[in-house]
């Protein structure tokens, strides 16, 4: 390193409290223990950035080095890491996270634990007392040439790294997703040949770097890249059987590349809403906000069509058309088990699959407006349906119809469904929430009392489709609503006789 260099990565010191490495001076001292920033913190310093989280390696006794640090900071929280064996802690303190580590089995040097970490990049060390030691010389401890690859942008994996532990091949496509970094065609070659060794990782450590890289603003590129690389297709098997499988004249792709041109427009969509959307500006930006939404859209855009190999046919009686009856409730089935087997929170499963069963039905509107004016009843029913998610729909939907470019797909597809969403939001909060804001004509209560009905789906079914008279005009008022529950269930009862 230069000596430029240098006082660039000292002057991160001053980024932290004074004692903080006060502390971890009287921990080096007090134990005999020379300590090392290594790791994350090494190159996001050399990136100029300020991380919340450092990490620390000793010959041994990291969990100690915790202790002692927490002893002399005289507060802290200590977190155990990894095994027993691994010997390793984390220390929480204002806000900051200083992880430590003992050197890797079979290290004697920090030059001999660094090439046994992931990615060159991340095998960088810098020696504590060297780094604060203002008037010495500092030297980077750099045995793979990391800060090389790191300034060439490429990730390459260290020695034997995906042997030692398989999670790491989702890790660098997640270092790829955060940073922009290229895989170097030896690390792929190695990818693809230990790619078997994923199963040996938990599902939730797998689950975990999916939610990560779906987080970034990198998905559809890094998605895309393990798919070619065939690290998807074990993640999530349903997906391949969408490897070449031919769609109608409406689409260009077949189903995965029609997925995964999805999921690249809803990354287009999430990052410039308003281009899209323009007339609903500020309720586009109040349902972003909502805590992992760009993560939940990201998979729906990705798996919206998980169920059209299962439900693919051929209609020779239609001259050999390709169709997908129902795919969209069969992929809402493969998404919730999908999710299950991916240990993802009940939450996001329902909203994800959920997204999955819906998506067509913005198209199916669309189809009804060309021909008459949208009801209201038609809007109530959409939104209830959709719940939180009204505008995400109508994202995917978006995401869906960009991602089709076939000679039959309708010409202004996009501007109807712009047109929709905002017609069905302007009837929804002009018309149909002043219209529901009063008094229940007939609760639930009611139809247990006067109408000796059981709660369960007659009784559902009852009182969504007196919310929709009511919002049709068609019941003004309790004793007409009464009477119009009668007559729907005389109607249900001579149905069922």
């Amino acid at each position: 390193m230069t000596a430029r260099d240098i006082d660039a990565l000292r002057k991160h010191g001053s980024d932290y409290s004074p004692q903080l490495f006060k502390a971890l001076a009287e921990v080096s001292s007090d134990l005999g223990r020379e300590i090392f920033f290594v790791g994350g913190t090494v190159r996001d310093w050399f990136m100029q950035t300020v991380p919340n989280d450092l990490d620390l390696t000793v010959d041994c006794d990291a969990v100690r080095c915790c202790r002692s640090l927490i002893h002399y900071l005289d507060s802290g929280t200590f977190v155990p890491l990894g095994t027993a064996e691994e010997d390793a802690g984390r220390v929480v303190w204002k806000g900051l996270t200083i992880d430590f580590s003992s050197f890797r089995e079979g290290a004697a040097t920090i030059e001999e634990d660094l090439t046994m970490r992931d990615f060159t990049l991340n095998a960088m060390g810098l020696s504590f007392s060297e780094f604060t030691d203002s008037a010495g010389r500092m030297k980077l401890i750099d045995p793979l040439n990391g800060l090389q690859d790191l300034e060439r942008g490429i990730l390459k994996a260290c020695p034997d790294a995906f042997v030692s532990d398989p999670l790491r091949i989702l890790r660098g496509y997640r270092l790829w997703a955060r940073f922009g970094f290229v895989m170097d065609e030896t690390t792929l070659a190695a990818i693809v040949e230990h790619a078997s060794l994923l199963s040996r990782i938990s599902v939730e450590r797998i689950s975990y770097e999916m939610d990560l890289i779906m987080a970034s603003n990198r998905a559809y590129e890094v998605i895309s890249a393990m798919a070619e690389s065939g690290i998807l297709f074990l993640v999530i098997p349903e997906l391949k059987k969408g490897l070449g499988l031919e769609q109608p004249e409406s689409h260009h792709l077949d189903v995965l590349g029609h997925s995964l041109a999805a999921l690249d427009n809803m990354e287009k969509i999430l990052a410039d809403p308003e281009t899209f959307y323009p007339e609903c500006e500020e309720m586009l930006h109040e349902y972003l906000a909502t805590p992992s939404i760009h993560e939940v859209l990201k998979w729906g855009a990705l798996l919206h069509d998980l169920g059209k190999p299962v439900t693919r046919k051929i209609r020779e009686d239609k001259g050999g058309r390709i169709t997908f009856y129902n795919h969209d409730e069969v992929g809402r089935r493969l998404v919730q088990k999908l999710g299950r087997d991916l240990r993802w929170s009940n939450e996001k499963r329902d909203r994800v699959a959920a997204l999955t069963g819906m998506h067509m039905h913005p198209f199916h509107l669309c189809n009804v407006r060309r021909k008459q004016e949208l009801s209201k009843k038609a809007c109530l029913k959409l939104a209830r349906r959709a719940g939180d998610d009204l505008i995400g729909l109508f994202f995917l939907a978006m995401a869906d119809s960009l991602a089709g470019k076939g000679e039959t797909k309708p010409a202004a597809m996009e501007e109807e469904l712009e047109d929709l969403l905002c017609s069905v939001l302007k009837t929804y909060t002009s018309e149909i929430e002043p219209a529901l804001s009063g008094p229940k004509f007939v609760t639930g209560r009611d139809l247990i009392e006067i109408f000796s009905l059981q709660p369960g789906p007659v009784f559902s079914r009852i009182l969504n489709e007196l919310q929709e008279a009511r919002v049709e005009g068609e019941v003004r008022n309790r004793e007409e609503a009464l009477e119009w529950v009668a007559d729907i269930l005389q109607e249900i009862n001579s149905a069922q006789s």
